[in-house]
């Protein structure tokens, strides 16, 4: 099983190639899958019977008791069956439904065979957590397939509502979730329900984990989003809404129903629902002309019928529940997927539309009859053999005086009804000759295109000659069920399936209810109930638009009182919210403790003065580039504080992350005023100073009563023995960083490369391409057979001149000479030529030594990004083209891969992620040598740090300069 769940995350993959070679024809190749999952649970089913649950587990997540457990029970094994079964046929229905379609196939056929894999995982899993988890990816994934057309703002408003209403019972599922692991102490379900927990809790946990059920199976209110979801192609809505998803909650609230069945509210809430559900959903399909929204309606109706009888808690009930579980996924895959081959047909789907199908059609109209009759309860379908159950279990419950059984006998009674009606209005939509309209050409399909629906017919009916044989199957799930309510005595002998049981009650009122549904169908003709006014003024789709509207309309208001685009308001609300929470933190608390030292360092006693003095004379400055100065005053006096308490590695990555922001001020000051409040005077300084001061005053507060909040030892204490004993370094700063630590350091990276898009989406115009040699005519280079031979170029691009050839001098700088004249520094140029080379290999030195010296890829790549500041400096942004002639954002990504590329390698070959191994060995001259793996996880780090400076200076610097000297093209670039 485990195997099969791999595969399913793994073909999909291949699919879109496969069908860029082969088109449709690919389908063939992804309904292997699911038929070989399915041959395998039939493989099982002797197991399943004999009470041999099939079980494997991998162990995923130990820290957290969580596996990935998967276990074929019973109910399980019925819903792999539908799940593959149906999936595999979807999927040769496919083949024929896309014949001729190229574009998006390949996503979609991906799309969908994850799905058959993640229900697959879903209903076998035995964990919870990864339950939840498989949930919300067939949410994920679901709305992919919804948004197939998503061009179509029909569709994309489909898919959204989908995804919305499912999720947001998911995230309830999910605290349900945490609750009843909580409370059970085990994630595992079987443990579970072999122990049920009991409390107040426990029965909230429960009402979570139903809200979640209910909204993925469209029970009502959330039932109106299945509707809205028939914007998606036939084949997502013969599978996902009629065997697979919707499925999802039918299957959790029968799985939860052996251990929380007697939970107080269970009973009513699901009743209740359930009826509401299928007669709201039957009379709402009487009023349709969309054969697929016939369907879509009739979907919601059943799910009731289905919510009603697995929630209602006994073993009859239970075990007409299952049956009417298969039998559902069979005809309404079956009716699904006939039309479909209407619609791909005829191109139209409206009963107003279709007159005479039946005649040219029989093969297609024999499997739609079959799919009816099972849907509606007549014999010899499974439907009739599920559906005379039900009436049964429920009949002895409300003969019983069970308050709730007659409420459900009662809905289902009238429900059933509505289910013969609206039946018999899609097969007169669809097949009948009508007098009003002409009579429809039919093309034959492909024989392919129907065999799907024809052996999902032919299936139904199977079953229901089989029916013995089915009880044998479903009747291990009932049993675990008591076989009455509570109060109610049990019937004397425990009800199986059979085609015939008799002339019993339930016979005559099944009878009786296909008599009323084609009362009704006749009525509903007559009064021409489609064209009348809805009942109620709103539905529940109306809600859900008005919810969203209400929404926006918040969420506008908010933001336009808060985010007004002032950087003084945003820091003062983050500052009043820190002095709010801090404060209330300090002045509740009982005791204050502290261990205050005048300094432990000379060096504090003169850092700590100038630190001091530079704050107060910044908060003072006028000039923008002078309170720059003076911030970084006080950055690096933290330099000696780090430098002189044994922090060498901080103290190094201070001072350079201080000059790159020193440098990195100064490249966004170009386009300021530069005198303080010279276009916009401060406003309120009163309440500024005063909220400076309790800032201030909080955060000296905050340290002071840290100083004696320690009650233990230091980790860090144990940190030295660990640095080298885990990850064979002694700088225990950078073995932390990409050894013991190395998530955090993951999503600092991922950070960094955020920050680094962030930056060049505000400045660069049109494109983020790093293109500075072809915009501004960097000098280039060619390599020859033995020697260099640089190019400069002109603005204008119309000259080029080999430097050094032709008498032409030589420039110290390649780009030099493209540096207006009053700005350049021949000093400055010189310098920075002897002392690139050597700033890029003291950066690589710092990089290699870093994990058992100060160093680290962090601060190997801070000082090579200061070597292409120093170049950018000495020759403007046509130097900065030359000294990288790469993109940034292929460092950034090549670092961040490497990054990841560490996670994911040792889990390949089974180890956690990140998981380092250290090489040693002796060598004849160099002696002793040890390398370590993390050392790669390093050199991601430090392309990373390097990419950001890059994408820094090219946005910040070079690309700001192309826009100041050519506005033009600035201006062409934004119209």
């Amino acid at each position: 099983m485990l195997i099969f769940l791999g595969a399913f995350a793994a073909v999909p993959l291949l699919l879109p190639w496969l069908v860029s070679r082969i088109g449709a024809r690919a389908f063939y190749v992804a309904a292997v899958l699911p038929a070989l999952a399915f041959a395998h649970a039939i493989v099982m089913a002797p197991a399943v019977f004999a009470g041999d649950i099939p079980f494997e587990e991998y162990r995923w997540i130990p820290a957290l008791d969580v596996s990935l457990s998967m276990r074929m029970d019973v109910l399980g094994w019925l819903l792999t069956l539908v799940v593959t079964g149906v999936g595999a046929l979807v999927m040769l229905y496919c083949r024929w439904y896309f014949r001729g379609k190229t574009h998006g196939v390949g996503q979609f056929s991906a799309v969908l065979l994850g799905f058959a894999g993640a229900m697959y995982g879903l209903v076998l899993t035995d964990d919870i957590v990864v339950l939840i988890m498989l949930w919300e990816a067939t949410s994920v994934l679901s709305y992919l397939l919804i948004g197939y057309y998503h061009g179509r703002a029909s569709s994309r408003r489909a898919a959204l509502q989908a995804l919305l209403v499912t999720t947001l019972g998911g995230l309830v599922m999910l605290i349900g979730v945490v609750l009843m692991v909580v409370q059970a102490g085990t994630s595992s379900l079987s443990a579970i329900l072999a122990d049920p927990p009991v409390g107040t809790v426990v029965d909230i946990a429960v009402l979570l984990l139903l809200v979640g059920a209910l909204s993925k199976s469209a029970i009502f209110p959330f039932h109106f989003w299945l509707p809205g979801a028939m914007a998606a192609p036939t084949p997502v809505s013969a599978y996902l809404h009629a065997a697979a998803m919707v499925k999802a909650g039918i299957y959790l609230i029968a799985r939860l129903a052996p251990g929380f069945a007697e939970t107080p509210f269970w009973r009513p809430t699901l009743i209740a629902l359930g009826v509401f559900t299928m007669l709201l959903g039957g009379f709402q399909a009487l009023r349709e002309r969309d054969l697929k929204r016939i369907l879509a309606f009739g979907t919601v109706s059943q799910l009731g019928f289905l919510t009603v009888m697995l929630g209602y808690g006994t073993r009859d009930a239970a075990l007409a529940g299952v049956a009417l579980l298969l039998s559902h996924a069979l005809f309404k895959s079956c009716l699904f997927l006939v039309v479909g081959v209407i619609d791909r047909q005829l191109n139209t789907r409206d009963i107003g539309q279709l007159s005479g199908l039946g005649r040219q059609a029989p093969v297609m109209a024999t499997a739609s009859f079959i799919a009816i009759f099972s849907m509606a309860g007549v014999i010899p379908t499974l439907g009739f053999v599920a559906k005379e159950t039900a009436l049964t279990a429920l009949l002895h419950e409300a003969e019983a005086g069970a308050p709730w059984g007659l409420v459900a006998l009662f809905g289902v009674v009238l429900g059933s009804a509505l289910t013969a009606a609206y039946g018999i209005r899609f097969l007169w939509g669809a097949y009948w000759t009508k007098r009003d309209v002409e009579t429809t050409e039919w093309p034959d399909p492909p024989i392919g295109f129907l065999s799907a629906p024809v052996l999902l017919a032919a299936t139904t009916l199977t079953l229901g000659f089989l029916a013995p044989i089915v009880d044998h199957w479903l009747a291990p799930y009932a049993d675990g069920l008591p076989e009455a309510t509570a109060g109610v005595e049990a019937p004397e002998y425990p009800y199986h399936l059979a085609l015939w049981h008799g002339l019993e009650p339930a016979l005559f009122i099944s009878l009786g209810t296909l008599a009323l549904g084609a009362g009704i169908f006749w009525v509903v003709r007559k009064t021409q109930l489609h064209k009348r006014p809805r009942v109620l003024p709103f539905t529940a789709n109306d809600a859900y638009n008005g919810s969203l509207r209400a929404i926006d309309h918040t969420s506008e208001w908010v933001t336009a009182r808060f985010q007004r685009g002032s950087l003084p308001f945003y820091v003062g609300t983050i500052f009043v919210v820190l002095v709010v929470a801090e404060g209330t933190a300090l002045i509740a608390s009982s005791e204050w403790r502290a261990q205050l030292a005048a300094w432990q360092s000379p060096a504090q006693l003169i850092s700590a003065p100038i630190m001091i003095a530079a704050g107060i004379l910044a908060v003072r400055a006028r000039k923008r580039y002078t309170g720059v100065a003076l911030v970084s005053v006080t950055g690096l006096g933290m330099v000696v504080l780090f430098a002189t308490s044994g922090a060498p590695d901080l103290a190094l990555t201070q001072v350079l992350i201080e000059t790159v922001t020193l440098v990195v001020f100064a490249l966004v000051l170009r386009r300021l005023p530069a005198r303080m409040g010279e276009q916009n005077e401060s406003v309120a300084p009163i309440a500024r100073a005063i909220l400076g001061a309790g800032v201030g005053l909080t955060m000296a507060l905050v340290a002071i009563v840290a100083t004696g909040a320690r009650q233990d030892l230091p980790v860090s204490l144990a940190w030295p023995p660990l640095a080298y004993e885990i990850g064979h370094g002694r700088n225990v700063v950078n073995v932390a960083l990409v050894d013991l630590r190395g998530w955090d350091t993951m999503g600092e990276l991922s950070v960094l490369v955020l920050a680094a898009t962030g930056v060049a989406s505000l400045v660069f115009i049109t494109d983020r391409s790093d293109n500075l040699a072809r915009r501004s005519g960097t000098a280039r280079s060619r390599v020859g057979l033995g020697r260099r031979r640089p190019l400069i170029e002109t603005d204008s691009g119309v000259r080029a001149q080999r430097v050094g050839e032709s008498g032409a001098p030589r420039a110290w700088l390649i780009s030099g000479s493209k540096v207006q004249p009053e700005n350049r520094s021949i000093l400055l140029e010189i310098i920075i030529r002897v002392l690139f080379h050597s700033i890029m290999i003291v950066s690589l030195y710092l990089l290699f030594a870093g994990h058992n010296l100060p160093g680290g890829g962090f601060a190997g790549g801070l000082v090579a990004g200061m070597g292409l500041v120093m170049r950018y400096i000495a020759g403007g942004r046509w130097e900065l083209g030359a000294a990288a002639p790469t993109d940034a954002g292929r460092l950034l990504g090549a670092g961040m891969g490497i990054a990841v590329l560490c996670a994911l390698v040792p889990m390949a070959f089974g180890f956690a992620p990140l998981q380092s191994f250290t090489f040693e060995g002796e060598l004849p001259i160099i002696g002793h040598w040890e390398f370590v793996t993390s050392t790669i996880f390093d050199v991601g780090v430090y392309l990373v740090v390097i990419g950001l400076v890059l994408d820094v200076l090219r946005s910040l610097g070079a690309e700001v300069d192309r826009q100041s000297q050519h506005p033009e093209d600035a201006e062409m670039s934004a119209s």
